[in-house]
């Protein structure tokens, strides 16, 4: 029985052997570095361009530039970390054209002074709680909380959105964040802060209207139950006659 090595093992290969076979030309370890990343670099995309398409074609864009400069990467941060930083710049620069429009998105400021927050971890199973009013069995309703939630993080703020889904869908540090970003950490505290709060919001807005419709009475059910009970009666009086 042979025993596997580290050489057919990629999960086993450091971030720096990775880009070294890349920059050799292999094509295995270019396609195990997309397969790792490809799930973070893509919502970090759409984080930009609340797009799927345009996330998609952002992210192969990235990937062939990465390719190209793969050899300039020393491992001074984590290869994700490299990899997002290509995927933001490559997704603002796709948001700019697209939208035609002559200022420019910044992930590196906004009219807010950086504040001390010491957020606790929050993730995508808070949200989703929250929105399926504790229903986690039924697919329907968490099929319909997942787009709920996805229709909110759409409508954040550019400078809110990506560190948002960074932070809580990625579940990346401050500082991870900070790197890819080029921000202080502060900011990314306050940004996240932000986010999750218009968030919640947001979600508790939606979850009030919702509720307003839930068990909805009127339509068949009225009719039928209503046919249901005259019929009961007609009955009862016929047995009385």
């Amino acid at each position: 029985m042979q025993t596997s090595t580290k050489e057919d093992n990629p999960g086993a290969w450091s971030d720096m052997e990775i880009a070294q076979r890349i920059a050799r030309g292999d094509q295995s370890a270019f396609e195990f570095m997309m397969r790792r990343h490809n799930r973070p670099l893509y919502r970090t995309a759409r984080s930009i361009l609340k797009d799927d398409a345009e996330a998609e074609d952002v992210l192969q864009e990235a990937y062939l530039l990465a390719y190209r400069n793969i050899g300039k990467f020393r491992g001074e941060s984590a290869l994700s970390t490299w990899l997002t930083r290509i995927v933001i710049n490559e997704a603002i620069a796709r948001s700019r054209k697209s939208r035609r429009r002559a200022e420019i998105i910044r992930l590196d400021s906004d009219n807010t002074s950086p504040l001390e927050y010491e957020v606790a971890e929050v993730n995508m199973n808070e949200a989703i709680n929250v929105a399926t009013a504790e229903q986690p069995e039924s697919v329907v309703l968490r099929a319909e909380a997942r787009r709920m939630l996805e229709r909110q993080i759409d409508a954040l703020p550019d400078v809110f959105r990506t560190v948002f889904v960074l932070r809580a869908l990625e579940e990346m540090s401050v500082d991870e964040v900070s790197r890819c970003l080029d921000v202080p950490e502060a900011t990314v505290r306050s940004r996240f802060f932000r986010a999750r709060g218009m968030l919640r919001e947001a979600l508790a807005r939606e979850i009030d209207f919702v509720y307003e419709e839930a068990f909805s009475f009127d339509g068949a059910r009225c009719d039928r139950i209503v046919a249901g009970a005259l019929d009961r009666v007609k009955n009862l009086q016929a047995d009385q006659a």
